[in-house]
């Protein structure tokens, strides 16, 4: 999925950026694939894919739905018993981090609601996720690039972006910190020079 603005985004940051220009040669416009889950069950796969293989990670979370009789709702999470989420492969900090998401959703406090969210800007979407335990600025990052689809995320925090900025632009691997100011000559297009970071390494999503 690429959205009229991201395509123009790219088609913009190509024209004053050569290595974006020799990226998009290369490996085309960015492709963000569109969301099929609700935002509610993107953070609560999010959360089971921490820190586990991506083949482990997808068995838990098959056993997790069936749990959920098929339906990743906070109402169906916080209705089943920790043993329950126990036998689906969950850890006790994952439990922790999921009741705390479906708690927190089900007395409003997050809000997962698409148009609800298109009200409030990056920082602020970024900054009522993180309250969910469990869920760090990487995993809004990801929700904001993947479910939000937003045209300006810079997530310096993964590793593979700072590392394929290095391999994009011939230089050494840079910090977190040091990618941050980097980014700025992207803006307000950094979701799609985060793409081609990603791209270069033949991690690119889509």
């Amino acid at each position: 999925m690429l959205s009229e603005s991201h395509r123009a985004a790219a088609v913009e940051l190509a024209a004053r950026d050569p290595v974006v220009a020799r990226l998009a040669d290369t490996y085309g416009l960015p492709t963000y694939p569109a969301p099929t889950e609700t935002g509610f069950a993107s953070l609560a796969r999010a959360i089971t894919h921490q820190q586990l293989s991506n083949r482990s990670a997808e068995a838990i979370h098959r056993r997790l739905l069936d749990a959920l009789g098929g339906e990743m709702t906070a109402a169906a999470l916080l209705a089943v018993t920790d043993e329950d989420l126990r036998r689906a492969g969950l850890s006790l900090a994952k439990i922790l981090s999921l009741r705390d998401l479906a708690a927190k959703v089900a007395e409003g406090t997050v809000v997962l609601d698409r148009a609800a969210l298109a009200e409030q800007d990056d920082d602020t979407v970024v900054a009522n996720l993180t309250a969910v335990r469990g869920v760090g600025r990487w995993t809004a990052e990801m929700f904001l690039l993947f479910w939000l689809q937003r045209l300006d995320v810079w997530p310096t925090g993964d590793l593979s972006i700072r590392k394929g900025y290095a391999v994009a632009w011939e230089v050494p691997v840079p910090t977190a910190k040091e990618l941050d100011v980097l980014g700025e000559a992207f803006r307000p297009a950094r979701s799609v020079a985060a793409w081609y970071c990603w791209a270069v390494l033949g991690q690119a999503p889509g």
